[in-house]
């Protein structure tokens, strides 16, 4: 009897310290899409340091405009994606209440929909891995797990989440993990 693989979508992937030097170093990932085609996930934790409407040339509404865009990943960095949650989302796609989208039109209506729970978080470019390859650096401990909420993704201060996901996750390794620099030449 075959069994059926471990798919990791709506988890967090942190990055379990063996990741140093790379563009994922620090990072924690939100898996949006995970099944035997590969997977897509979202960097939650980088800013590119601008406003959306800084590098989206469209009439987006305002609260769009100004929030930050977030450096979804290494790949095509040009691409926008968006992850939006509700109080309610029938079609959510990634987890309970949470969808991901890449089309401007549909974005411009969340943006111009009024709800006083909605929220919306923009990124340019994501994480891809082809088939087999996310399991592979799964295998190879390269990534932690954590489950994803809400919370986590859209209230947490993106420079302190890697952080706050390790100490959630307990254990004295995480924990000394949590405190690593960025840069171990500052210890």
């Amino acid at each position: 009897m075959a069994t059926n693989p471990k798919f990791l979508q709506g988890k967090l992937l942190l990055d379990s310290g063996q990741l140093g030097g790379s563009f994922f170093q620090h990072t924690v990932l939100l898996v949006c899409k995970h099944d035997a085609e590969g997977a897509f996930g979202l960097v939650l934790n980088r800013t590119v340091g601008k406003a959306v409407g800084d590098l989206i040339i469209a009439d987006l509404p305002e609260p769009l405009k100004t929030a930050p865009l977030y450096l979804g990943g290494p790949v095509q960095p040009g691409a926008l994606s968006y992850l939006h949650t509700d109080s309610f989302i029938p079609d959510a796609d990634v987890m309970p209440n949470l969808a991901l989208g890449h089309s401007l039109d549909d974005l411009l209506e969340i943006g111009e929909a009024f709800s006083a729970t909605k929220k919306v978080r923009m990124f340019a470019g994501y994480a891809g891995w082809s088939p087999g390859q996310l399991e592979s650096e799964m295998k190879r401990k390269s990534w932690l797990t954590f489950p994803a909420s809400l919370e986590l993704v859209f209230e947490t201060p993106p420079e302190q989440l890697w952080q706050k996901v390790l100490q959630r996750k307990g254990g004295w390794k995480n924990k000394l993990l949590a405190q690593t620099p960025e840069d171990l030449s500052w210890n």
